[in-house]
C-alpha cells in the first residue's frame, strides 16, 4: 500500500471552539472518532474530512485536551493515533496539524516515540517557534489568570506557546527530528488586518509589531519553522514549507468563512452566502491537494 492511502488525521489546536457546537450536533460517535461523512459541517475542520472523503481519502478527526500543556494532549494524540491504527489494522498514519496540533504532534513523535507510526506530519499555521502574542498575554495577568481558571480546567498549553518554550523544545528534538523518517511539511498564511477575524485583529496588531505577517495568532516566520534540520554527524533532513495558496487568517485556515471577508469583494454582486461558499470550497481544495501530495 502507497504512503498515500494510511489514514489521515486531523489534529485540532488549543481551546478547540466547536466543543459545545459538537456536543449539541452529536458528531461524535463512541469511541470519539468522526467516521460517518458529511456530519463535520459545525468541526473545528470545518466540512474539510468529509470533503477529502468524498475524493476517496480516509480521513479522521483526533480529540485531545482542550488546552492541557502539550506534553498532556502529545499523550491524548498518541492514544487517537493507535486507536485510528487499531481500527485500520495499519502501521502508519498521516498527521494534518492546525496551531498547536502541530506541537502536539512533534512532541508526540519525539517523546513519546511515535515516529514509527507517523508517516508524515504537514502542519498549518503551526507556532514552531511560538508566538509573540503568548509572551504578551503572559506579560498582562495571563499567568495569574491561567492559575485561577487551572482549578477548573487546565490552561498549561497556553504556556507551551511561549517563544522560549519553543526554542527549548526545538533544541531538544532536533537530532531526533532529524534522523527518524517522518517526513515534515509547513504551511504558512497570512492575511491583511482589516480582513482578519475581528476578535483576532488586536493579537495580530502585536504580533505584527513585533514579528511582522501574521495570520492574527502566529506569525510567518513561526509558522514556516526552518527549511532543514542538520544531526550533529552532519545529516540533513529538508522540511518543505509552503505559503498557504488562499490569504487566511488563522480561522480561515480550518474551513470558517467571516464576514470580514466581504471588505475586498462587490456585495452587491455577490451575496455572502455565495462569497461563504466560495472561500470555503477553495480552503478545502487546499486540504485536498496536500492529501494528493503526501
Amino acid at each position: 500500500m502507497s504512503n498515500a492511502k494510511y489514514p489521515i488525521i486531523l489534529a485540532h489546536g488549543i481551546a478547540r471552539f466547536d466543543f459545545l457546537l459538537n456536543y449539541f450536533s452529536k458528531t461524535f460517535d463512541a469511541l470519539g472518532l468522526d467516521v460517518v461523512p458529511g456530519n463535520d459541517a459545525l468541526h473545528y475542520f470545518k466540512g474539510i474530512a468529509s470533503h477529502l472523503r468524498t475524493h476517496g481519502f480516509d480521513v479522521y478527526h483526533s480529540s485531545v485536551s482542550f488546552a492541557a500543556g502539550v506534553e498532556r494532549r502529545a499523550e491524548d494524540l498518541r492514544t487517537e493515533v493507535n486507536k485510528v491504527l487499531g481500527l485500520k489494522n495499519q502501521e502508519k498514519v498521516h498527521i494534518i496539524a492546525h496551531s498547536m496540533g502541530g506541537l502536539d504532534a512533534r512532541h508526540m513523535i519525539v517523546n513519546l516515540d511515535m515516529a514509527g507510526k507517523v508517516s508524515s506530519l504537514t502542519t498549518i499555521g503551526t507556532p514552531h517557534l511560538g508566538t509573540s502574542f503568548a509572551d504578551w498575554g503572559l506579560a498582562h495577568q495571563g499567568d495569574e489568570f491561567i492559575k485561577i481558571i487551572g482549578r477548573i480546567v487546565d490552561l498549561g498549553g497556553f504556556r507551551d506557546l511561549a517563544p522560549e518554550a519553543c526554542s527549548v523544545f526545538n533544541e531538544h528534538a532536533r537530532e531526533q527530528e532529524a534522523a527518524n523518517s517522518v517526513v515534515y511539511r509547513v504551511y504558512a498564511a497570512s492575511q491583511k488586518q482589516k480582513l482578519v477575524f475581528t476578535p483576532l485583529q488586536k493579537s495580530w496588531d502585536i504580533i505584527n509589531d513585533s514579528e511582522g505577517d501574521n495570520d492574527g495568532l502566529v506569525s510567518l516566520t513561526s509558522q514556516l519553522w526552518q527549511s532543514q534540520l542538520v544531526t550533529a554527524q552532519g545529516a540533513v533532513k529538508n522540511i518543505e514549507q509552503k505559503r498557504f495558496p488562499v490569504g487566511a487568517d488563522h480561522l480561515n485556515e480550518i474551513g470558517w468563512w467571516d464576514l470580514n471577508e466581504m471588505r475586498e469583494i462587490d456585495w452587491w454582486k455577490t451575496s455572502i452566502v455565495t462569497a461563504s461558499r466560495k472561500y470555503e470550497l477553495r480552503i478545502k481544495d487546499v486540504y485536498l491537494e496536500i492529501a494528493r501530495t503526501l
